[in-house]
């Protein structure tokens, strides 16, 4: 983007330098005392202001000599000037005021003493110093609008930078109240009911009773609803931001049993916080899901870095089948949102050979 930016400006400056060209050396056509070599210094005067971005003290400078050159020998009309006029402005638009004063100098200097000090003459090199007066002030006000409009532009930036900070903070305070109510709601009753079924089993056991399959259905689903209700409650009390890596997640998930593997393929190099966030979600919810689903499997997990974006690929051997795939659940929706937000794709469902697999492409920004 800068890039191109930077082309459109160029080519800009390549205009403003042949329009007046265009105009200078057309006048000066209409001279009578016009030589070539005037004409050569009418395009050099014209030609230097392609530049005035970069070495605006030097086209102030060959462009008031030039000008002066040509005064001096041709003896032109006031549009002589407009090579100057605009190399005083440009220069005087990029801070060097003291250049831009010197250079209307010399070229008023030449101007004036191209003939006898007649009324005539100090009256058009009075007219042409308010017009190089101009030119100086004209581009300073551009200078300081321009550094007015970066100014504002960085105080937007700011602003926004200061709002998101604030609905983070908002957002991590409203999960801490919910993970209030949800803990004093929630987990104070289904633990009683864990307990009550516990003792009730145990008390049937100990006569020697059978047990009533609803109270073991009830035992189990109390059981699962308190570990979901904890892991629920983690989420919401962390702050979303990855508590460690993909090469982590793998050891964790062997050390829970789980038969896993990690391979990192191309140049690996840092991400952005946004992008490794996603990476370790994904990875996180894809293992979390093999865990819990594919039985005794093994999983492949592969972190493949190109050039521009990171193909992530999660693979188990699981009982997952083709032909019934699987509701998709908060897990899979919100990967699929955190990979749609960064730009990037995300398929995820049962392999024809069987098992289950999770593949992402994130594209890859510079880390901040």
């Amino acid at each position: 983007m800068s890039g191109h930016f930077t082309t459109r400006k160029g080519l800009a400056d390549v205009a403003l330098a042949g329009v007046v060209g265009a105009l200078a050396v057309t006048t000066a056509a209409f001279g009578q005392d016009t030589t070539a070599v005037d004409q050569a210094l009418v395009v050099l005067s014209s030609a230097v202001l392609a530049f005035h971005r970069v070495a605006p003290r030097t086209v102030a400078v060959v462009a008031a000599l030039c000008g002066a050159g040509y005064v001096l020998h041709a003896h032109p009309g006031p549009l002589s000037a407009l090579p100057v006029f605009v190399a005083v402005a440009t220069t005087a638009s990029a801070g060097h005021r003291g250049w831009a004063a010197a250079a209307s100098g010399v070229f008023l200097g030449a101007w004036l003493a191209t003939g006898p000090t007649t009324h005539d003459v100090v009256e058009r090199t009075a007219l042409l110093a308010g017009w190089f007066l101009c030119a100086v002030v004209a581009g300073q006000a551009d200078r300081n609008w321009q550094a007015y409009l970066r100014q504002t532009e960085r105080r937007a930036l700011e602003a926004e930078r200061t709002r998101e900070e604030a609905a983070l903070r908002r957002a991590g305070e409203e999960r801490l109240r919910i993970a209030r109510e949800l803990h004093d709601s929630l987990t104070h009753s289904i633990s009683i009911v864990k307990l009550q079924a516990g003792v009730a089993v145990h008390l049937a056991k100990k006569r020697g009773e059978e047990i009533p399959p609803a109270l073991l259905a009830i035992q189990d689903a109390s059981g699962e609803a308190m570990r979901e209700l904890r892991a629920t409650l983690e989420i919401l009390r962390s702050d979303d931001e990855p508590t460690g890596t993909p090469a982590l997640l793998v050891e964790r998930a062997r050390a829970a049993g789980l038969t896993a593997e990690l391979t990192v393929t191309g140049a690996e190099r840092p991400l952005t916080a946004t992008v490794d966030r996603a990476v370790y979600r994904i990875v996180q919810e894809a293992l979390t899901n093999a865990a819990r689903h594919a039985g005794p499997a093994k999983v492949s997990v592969r972190l493949d870095y190109g050039g521009d974006e990171l193909a992530i690929r999660v693979e188990d051997d699981g009982a997952a089948d083709p032909a019934r795939p699987p509701a998709p659940g908060v897990g899979l929706t919100g990967m699929r949102e955190r990979v749609t937000a960064l730009g990037g794709t995300l398929d995820a469902g049962p392999r024809p050979e069987g098992g289950f697999a999770v593949r992402a492409r994130l594209p890859l920004g510079e880390a901040g």
